[in-house]
């Protein structure tokens, strides 16, 4: 699919911070040289810019270690745990009412993340695997995040991240997503096609926790050409209903 195919200096990145382990805490720039296969000056530059970003630190004696930004995600991921199992029967009884996979998301910086999915049964899967990282500003499960922000904050965030086309369907202009978000909120819920995949459809309902705040979304993701949109809109009652089933479960 066009997201995962054009996502391969993010590939090289996890290869990189997967070199790391309980036995091995500290690599090297020729490590990273001999695990993606390139010349040592290539290596540094990657080197450095996962140092910039904060998912590499440098040691006084030349060696690399984990930066904080890793440290922060893993106790994000540690918190997406939580409300993924939290959500967990909310999404299995939306799964079995609708047909389609279903997927939590929650937003780490400019990135979204997929905490949590329940695919749906006897389909061609949906590449959205658990733990994967998706864009900020394509498609319902991560415009869904957006949504309920004040617009300053959402044009801040639109403004920083990197806003790829995908799909020619992809929304790369920020005044025009702050549009988008904006309809979202009129309606509920976000509602996306071939935004992020050519071949993917999708619907997605905030989730809030006890204090009104947006902190996960809950959505629908099918097949386009399996799926029409008139299919999908009947499926947003059972959606909003998941989504509060998953709201009562947090209070």
């Amino acid at each position: 699919m066009t997201y995962r195919a054009s996502n391969g200096t993010a590939d090289r990145a996890l290869r990189v911070l997967a070199l790391f382990d309980e036995a091995r805490p500290v690599v090297t720039a020729a490590d990273v040289a001999r695990e993606l296969g390139v010349g040592r000056s290539t290596a540094y530059r990657y080197v450095k810019g996962l140092v910039a970003a904060g998912f590499l630190a440098a040691e006084p004696g030349g060696g690399l270690t984990v930066g904080p930004r890793v440290v922060e995600l893993a106790e994000l991921a540690r918190r997406g745990v939580g409300i993924g199992a939290i959500a967990l029967p909310a999404m299995r009884e939306l799964r079995d009412a609708t047909g389609e996979t279903v997927l939590l998301t929650r937003r780490t910086g400019l990135q979204v993340v997929c905490v949590e999915r329940v695919e749906a049964h006897g389909h061609v899967r949906i590449s959205y695997e658990r733990g994967a990282t998706l864009p900020l500003h394509a498609g319902a499960g991560a415009l869904v995040l957006l949504a309920w922000d004040p617009e300053p904050t959402a044009r801040r965030l639109l403004a920083a991240a990197p806003l790829e086309r995908f799909t020619p369907r992809t929304e790369i202009d920020v005044d025009r997503l702050l549009g988008r978000l904006a309809e979202i909120r009129a309606a509920g819920v976000a509602r996306s096609l071939a935004e992020l995949d050519d071949d993917i459809a999708g619907i997605a309902a905030p989730v809030r926790d006890p204090g009104g705040r947006v902190v996960a979304g809950v959505g629908i993701a099918a097949l386009a050409g399996r799926v029409s949109r008139a299919r999908l809109r009947a499926m947003e009652g059972a959606l909003l209903s998941a989504s509060r089933a998953i709201e009562r479960a947090l209070s």
